[in-house]
């Protein structure tokens, strides 16, 4: 048979293939010394390795089969696949707001074959129509691929072309801003564009998926009706990040650019806002408000975008026994500022100060967060703390450790004069650092305690 028919396979699972005469997108029963399944053969990215052959089974969900447990196949079907979405040109609707989708490379949605098992991308306004049609009822929709990167791969080069790009888009108008983004790193993001782009006077609203369209339990369609329905009809004009609020699909939440983390790896509901409450809850019928503070939606196009950054910038994570060769090294290399991420208090140990001293007089930028990721920096309780600061560091009160990370190189963007670098760092634009954080900013449910038990039994997961 010809390559064709074994796309990305390669080595020992190419073999096994071709030995079965099994085609991707041929259904296969597959008999292992695990047990025997069925489904879809799908095709290998170019980088996984040779020793699995994948397939779809009838749940939807994939199954790496490794290729030594195989003690037979059988192709009893092939289809082959079918890549085009199916198109419907998106209505326009007199009445509704006009949002622009821009995507950064990540699938923002995509159809599920069920005929060949594919899963296929979608992105222009039909294809988003035909996959996802309640948008129509939602907005007036324009799209527009700013990049094709993981999410891993995004940095500042990015982020500048995205504030860049947000400011374009005011300025021609548009009633809200959604941006299509892979989950991983979308919190970084969140940060920069908060810091590049002031001032908004409409909603730009980060979204990604914590599981594929193909997945029964995907969370990307009722993710994007969310994000849109924040960024054309909701009165928040912030960088907001909207993802599932609990694991079931009951609400999303709105969360603030700069007090936002990922928490789990692979739960839907993983973004969280810390030493804080979101901003909103959101729904298909719109916006219900959980904080009263918030820049409200104006008519008018002001906005200050501020597309700065300089990437030499690292965070260091403080761990017991750390030598102070580590922060040699950073300073070597001709690294500006470093973000510390230290423990209880802010603190790291008494062996580092000579590399801490060394670097405060090679005018490295030294600022102190938390391992604790709730709580503020207080340098001032320990002698330890107060040695730092006398040796270059600087508190950075309960900003985040990768937030913090994002605004210094921010920051160093705009100037290197140490104490314009400081007042950046330490005046709060949108709540990176607050006053204070509400008893109900932090709460860590803890299973088998019998409060916790109680009240699991009277609320959904």
């Amino acid at each position: 048979m010809s390559e064709d028919f074994f796309q990305g396979y390669k080595g020992e699972a190419l073999e096994t293939l071709k030995k079965y005469n099994v085609r991707v997108w041929g259904t296969a029963e597959v008999q292992t010394t695990r047990g025997n399944f069925t489904g879809t053969v799908l095709p290998r990215a170019e980088n996984d390795d040779h020793f699995h052959v994948v397939l779809k089974i009838a749940t939807g969900y994939n199954v790496g089969i490794d290729i030594h447990t195989v003690t037979g196949m059988k192709e009893t079907g092939y289809k082959k696949a079918n890549y085009k979405v199916p198109e419907k040109e998106f209505p326009y609707t007199e009445g509704l707001p006009h949002v622009k989708l821009l995507g950064t490379g990540g699938t923002i949605a995509s159809r599920l074959d069920y005929r060949t098992g594919a899963v296929i991308p979608a992105f222009s306004p039909g294809e988003l129509y035909g996959a996802v049609p309640e948008l129509a009822e939602i907005c007036n929709l324009d799209t527009e691929k700013i990049f094709a990167v993981f999410s891993e791969n995004m940095g500042p080069t990015q982020y500048m072309a995205l504030a860049k790009q947000i400011g374009k888009e005011i300025e021609n108008g548009i009633d809200g801003i959604v941006i299509g983004h892979g989950t991983d790193t979308l919190h970084h993001t969140g940060a920069a564009l908060t810091f590049m782009c002031q001032n908004l006077p409409v909603p730009v609203v980060l979204v990604g998926s914590q599981r594929s369209s193909d997945r029964p339990s995907s969370d990307a369609a009722l993710n994007l009706m969310h994000a849109m329905t924040a960024a054309g009809h909701g009165d928040i004009a912030e960088v907001l990040v909207c993802m599932f609020g609990p694991t079931s699909d009951e609400y999303g939440l709105l969360h603030k650019g700069t007090r936002v983390r990922k928490m789990h790896s692979s739960y839907r509901s993983t973004f969280r806002t810390i030493g804080d409450t979101p901003v909103a809850r959101i729904t298909r019928k719109g916006v219900t408000h959980i904080k009263e503070n918030y820049n409200h939606r104006r008519q008018d196009r002001t906005v200050k975008i501020v597309p700065a950054f300089d990437d030499r910038v690292t965070m260091l994570y403080y761990y017991p026994g750390m030598k102070p060769g580590v922060l040699d090294a950073i300073i070597e290399q001709g690294y500006k500022g470093v973000i510390w991420v230290g423990t209880g208090l802010g603190h790291v140990n008494k062996e580092m100060y000579p590399a801490i001293e060394r670097a405060n007089k090679a005018d490295v930028h030294q600022y102190m967060t938390l391992q604790t990721i709730w709580g503020y920096v207080h340098m001032f309780v320990y002698d330890t703390g107060r040695d730092m600061m006398a040796k270059g560091i600087i508190p950075a009160g309960n900003m985040l450790p990768e937030v913090a990370f994002i605004k210094l190189g921010w920051a160093l963007g705009q100037t290197h004069d140490r104490e314009e670098v400081k007042k950046i760092m330490l005046t709060p634009i949108n709540d990176e650092i607050t006053e204070r954080e509400p008893y109900n900013g932090y709460l860590v449910y803890q299973g088998g305690s019998p409060e916790v038990e109680e009240f699991i039994k009277k609320v959904h997961k």
